[in-house]
């Protein structure tokens, strides 16, 4: 690995860097020492920029949280709460390490907090008390990761022929007889692991039940 020119070591390359090796191997296998290979250093240079592994993982949820758009002026408050969540959803589907990074510290960071300001200003400015429009921030921000997580993780099976083979071979191995709504909806069932139309879905059901509660 060749070695990163003198003086050209910068927060912002070592951010860059960890990413880059999140993506391949996860956030789980990351370490600094990883990093500090990649960049051709010793692990001890990476420590006048981070202190240590949690405040590089910060540092690069930041950065990819950054990449958000701002919410949308004047659009109806359930438009502007979609765009924010299709948006979450779409930079988590770009880069799956990112679901890890906001499972692990979700209340860390300038930039979660940024897209945690822009939805709370929305439904504070819809009219919803205090209370309501947290409870409604946090239950969006879960729907969206949880589902998201869901949905790399199936994507990731359908990838590898032999995962997807055991998965075929669990479903077709249950008992009508014990299992009779999860056997006879199947194929139904087939079509819910993911994409556009089942996370809109997920999330008209949310802004219903969210649109009862709208102050008059």
């Amino acid at each position: 690995m060749a070695r990163t020119p003198r003086n050209t070591l910068s927060a912002d390359l070592i951010v860059r860097t960890a990413l880059d090796l999140m993506e391949v191997k996860g956030a789980d296998a990351f370490s600094l020492r990883g990093v500090a290979a990649e960049l051709g250093v010793g692990p001890m240079a990476l420590y006048t920029y981070f202190r240590n592994k949690d405040d590089l993982y910060d540092a690069v949820r930041d950065h990819l949280m950054g990449l958000l758009p701002a919410v949308p002026d004047g659009a109806p408050w359930p438009d502007q709460v979609r765009a924010v969540c299709r948006s979450l959803r779409l930079l988590m589907l770009q880069h799956p390490c990112l679901v890890q990074l906001l499972a692990g510290r979700p209340l860390s960071g300038h930039e979660t907090a940024r897209v945690a300001e822009g939805l709370l200003g929305v439904l504070l400015a819809a009219g919803f008390d205090a209370e309501t429009a947290a409870r409604t921030h946090t239950t969006l921000f879960t729907y969206v990761l949880g589902s998201t997580s869901w949905e790399i993780q199936m994507a990731a099976e359908r990838r590898d022929p032999e995962a997807w083979r055991r998965l075929r071979a669990s479903m077709e191995s249950l008992s009508a007889r014990k299992f009779p709504s999860v056997v006879e909806l199947a194929p139904e069932l087939a079509r819910t692991t993911g994409g556009d139309e089942q996370f809109d879905y997920g999330l008209d059901l949310l802004l219903a039940g969210l649109a009862v509660r709208t102050p008059s």
